[in-house]
């Protein structure tokens, strides 16, 4: 079931109303039937795998319970039967076609005779999620950080709680476990909070992502047929429409959780302000990249070691969080280029403060702000070009043919205002298509920069007459510069 669909409509307010209404007792069960229910829509047999492992990390997790902390080793066994059933379950639908394939390429280069079935199964939606947030469990419970749930129910609830089930947040169970038995009375405030937040991201969804997905596909599923400035505004258009597809996930899921009462991770921090790929990484899919910091940046050893091993630390994580993506060298590729830009920006950190104080580029000053955002948004673009194309070559294309007669489209452009429309028709839509979809980012960057400033623009302080309209207004606006056609979000299939 999708947050953007009909069905969606009629289940939240459903299930958010028996939620109030039922005593506190029956919540959980509740909101358990409805997360199998949601989850359900999308494909009734592959909720026994959801069954599977939340039954398998259930178990570990009492068994791990029994041993006192300091003995670990008796803990161990537990521990692995936890991560091995859910990487197991990972790989099996997701990475075994992808390492059979890379096995078949290289038995065909070696003469060697290769004949291992590829597997026809369809990747379950938000596997990667869930299975990483069971994970993340069992280790806290190895490690003693927190104990391990005893209710069956509670615990089958954390997995599913279907706000985030699909695509996230990746919760900690020392953060979500706790509020799934606590009482939430119905708070206005809350509820009208939460709303608005989902309101704000069905807005990135429809007006933004899904305004600027046709644009994007029809450049980058036939690259060969551009080049210049189609490749360039296709991932420009990118680089928005898949912060807007996932964030918007993100803020729809955390609005419909607070309007229960429950309070979710922030996964999303106006990433496009970022003044370095660092800076980026704390701002963009925060749960996920929290997660590779705790359960294998630190375990790796993080920054406490020599600087190789530090540098090798942190491109290690990047390219398993490429991996973490999806089962395509494009991916490997994405992770890998920002594992370098990390590295890189790490060991030129000095040379560069010293230009700045050179030419008189102070942190305070605007100019470098400017300068480092601008930098840091053209090489996520860069490495954009590898997640979204279809296959390396493709990629390779792109990125080589950007800026090929670059300068004379500029030309036409500037000089022939025919020329321009052309451009804009390039892109398979028609002028007016393209404008709306310029004016849509154009409103999110605004909006981001008002939240980047703190100046959250609040509508409570006007009377209720006035607030009523700004509401509608921009619910019409909405429905009315929206595209309804169900879109699955492009997180979905990882």
């Amino acid at each position: 079931m999708l947050f953007n669909s009909f069905e969606f409509l009629l289940f939240f307010p459903t299930v958010v109303g028996l939620y109030f209404l039922l005593p506190y007792r029956f919540r959980w069960l509740l909101l358990l039937v409805a997360s199998y229910t949601f989850y359900m829509f999308w494909r009734v047999d592959y909720a026994i795998i959801l069954v599977i492992s939340t039954l398998i990390d259930y178990t570990c997790g009492i068994m791990m319970d029994r041993y006192p902390e300091e003995e670990r080793e008796r803990r161990k066994p537990w521990l692995w039967l936890s991560l091995l059933s859910n990487l197991g379950i990972l790989f099996t639908f997701k990475y075994y076609n992808f390492f059979n394939g890379a096995a078949s390429d290289l038995a065909d280069l070696m003469g060697v005779s290769y004949a291992a079935p590829a597997f026809e199964l369809l990747l379950p939606m938000g596997i990667s999620f869930y299975t990483f947030q069971t994970m993340s469990y069992s280790i806290d419970v190895y490690y003693g950080r927190i104990k391990a749930e005893k209710h069956l129910g509670i615990f089958a609830l954390f997995v599913t709680f279907f706000p985030q089930l699909v695509a996230g947040p990746i919760e900690r169970a020392g953060n979500l476990l706790g509020q799934l038995r606590q009482k939430h009375d119905f708070d206005y405030d809350r509820v009208t909070s939460g709303l608005k937040l989902m309101a704000w991201g069905l807005f990135k969804k429809v007006v933004v992502a899904d305004r600027l997905a046709p644009m994007v596909n029809t450049v980058y599923n036939n690259p060969t047929e551009y080049e210049g400035i189609p490749l360039i505004t296709a991932t420009v258009f990118f680089a928005f429409q898949i912060y807007c597809d996932f964030s918007g996930y993100s803020d729809m899921a955390i609005g419909a959780a607070r309007v229960m009462g429950f309070d979710l991770m922030e996964n999303f921090r106006r990433p496009y302000f970022s003044k370095s790929i660092k800076e980026f990484w704390g701002r963009w899919h925060i749960s996920l990249s929290t997660w590779f910091r705790d359960y294998l940046y630190i375990p790796l050893g993080g920054n406490r070691v020599v600087k190789w091993r530090w540098y090798y630390n942190i491109f290690v994580v990047f390219l398993v969080s490429g991996f973490w993506h999806g089962a395509n060298w494009t991916f490997l590729v994405w992770g890998a280029l920002h594992g370098i830009y990390q590295v890189f920006g790490e060991v030129t950190k000095d040379q560069r403060n010293g230009l700045a104080k050179r030419f008189g580029l102070t942190k305070a000053s605007s100019m470098e702000s400017i300068l480092q955002m601008v930098t840091t948004f053209t090489v996520v673009c860069l490495a954009w070009v590898f997640f979204r194309a279809n296959t390396i070559g493709d990629a390779w294309y792109i990125s080589t043919h950007m800026f090929t007669g670059l300068e004379e489209s500029v030309r036409t452009i500037v000089f022939n205002i025919e020329g321009l429309r052309e451009e804009w028709l390039i892109l398979g839509r028609s002028t007016i298509f393209f404008a709306l979809g310029i004016l849509a980012i154009m409103v999110l960057l605004v909006i981001d920069w008002f939240r980047e400033k703190n100046m959250n623009i609040s509508l409570e302080v006007l009377p209720s007459s006035i607030r009523v309209f700004a509401y509608g207004a921009v619910i019409a606006f909405i429905l009315l510069f929206g595209r309804f056609d169900e879109t699955e979000f492009i997180y979905f299939q990882f």
